[in-house]
């Protein structure tokens, strides 16, 4: 399709013919309910709104010169074309669970039914129009391990690798070594040679954590205000690093590994399969009155009473704080100096 109107003038035939165009593809391959995202400066992909509105948009303010490639408006579930002029063919919708996870990490599946004005995504994801990222997770996802392997593709052994890592506490340099044999085995075969190579690829998903420095007491963390401090606030003692094996830096003595709540939360509400249980705890009764969920429960009942206004809302997110241990004076007989905090959302049935 001509593209070459998104650049000229908007008052000339060519801008007007070349938008209605747009618009005809838009609606037939991604419209919802009559509405498609509206890509003017001022929406920026995140509202949805009929061709009218769109339209006189986009005459007001110029259509963005830098999308041409249509991923939030059907050209995702046809051919897209990348930089190197390769091109990615995307499955349909539910025909691989990679390409839906891949599509709900991005804001590419929307839920007719979700209020998306109440759970509105977060704008880091429609920043740059195409995603670089989106189209290098398509193109590994829709890569072949082998020639004829039709079970798995590069990103979903990446994935299943990785899946293992973590269930079975496998250290890094172990699942180096996993890859490096399974790259000597299959010579041809789309591997990751090392950790480092895999961790590059899973971070494209997103909902990484955050490294924040910690006095070797424990009374402080070395973050916001105080992140460039050198010594502690309540002893007054140097911060206290350690140099690497290499001698070249230092390395903190304690860190805490935290996980930012608030784009796991978003998350939930992406996924087009978690977001429809969000909701199970208040549009799911239970007949026989036994208790199976903390939302059967006194406490439970006695929250919403006081809060009703909370309680009433089906999508507001109940959290539970758990810990697996916890041990700050050492009066235990474990050594360990990891102590999880973990939040459970409640909201989901069992």
């Amino acid at each position: 399709m001509d593209k070459s109107w998104i650049d000229m003038p908007r008052n000339t035939t060519e801008y007007l013919d070349g938008l209605n165009k747009f618009l005809d593809f838009a609606f037939e391959y991604r419209s919802i309910n009559g509405t498609i995202r509206c890509p003017c400066p001022r929406c920026h992909y995140n509202k949805w709104e009929t061709r009218d509105v769109v339209f006189d948009h986009l005459i007001c303010k110029q259509f963005p010169k830098n999308y041409k490639l249509w991923i939030w408006h059907g050209e995702t579930y046809g051919t897209m074309q990348s930089r190197d002029t390769n091109v990615v063919n995307v499955p349909s919708q539910n025909e691989n669970p990679v390409i839906d996870m891949i599509n709900d990490v991005f804001g590419m599946n929307k839920n007719d039914d979700v209020d998306y004005d109440a759970y509105e995504r977060p704008s880091r994801f429609v920043e740059s129009i195409p995603n670089e990222e989106y189209v290098e997770l398509l193109r590994d996802c829709n890569q072949e391990l082998y020639e004829g392997c039709q079970k798995y593709s590069k990103l979903s052994l990446v994935l299943r690798l990785y899946h293992r890592k973590c269930l079975y506490g496998m250290t890094n340099k172990a699942l180096t070594m996993i890859s490096e044999l399974l790259t000597n085995t299959f010579e041809y075969g789309k591997i990751p040679t090392s950790f480092y190579e895999a961790k590059n690829v899973i971070q494209k998903l997103g909902l990484n954590y955050t490294k924040i420095d910690v006095f070797l007491k424990n009374c402080m963390l070395y973050w916001g205000e105080d992140e460039k401090l050198e010594n502690c606030k309540y002893f007054n003692k140097s911060r206290g690093k350690k140099k690497c094996t290499s001698g070249k830096k230092k390395l903190p003595v304690k860190v805490l590994h935290y996980f930012p709540l608030k784009p796991r939360l978003q998350r939930l509400f992406m996924s087009q399969k978690i977001v429809k249980s969000m909701r199970w705890h208040i549009l799911n009764n239970n007949p026989d009155g036994l208790l199976r969920h903390p939302r059967d429960g006194k406490a439970w009942k006695s929250f919403d009473q006081p809060h009703l206004e909370f309680a009433l809302e089906p999508g507001n997110v109940r959290l539970g704080l758990a810990t697996y241990g916890f041990n700050p004076r050492r009066t235990m007989n474990n050594s360990h100096s990891i102590w999880p905090m973990i939040l459970v959302p409640y909201n989901r049935p069992p």
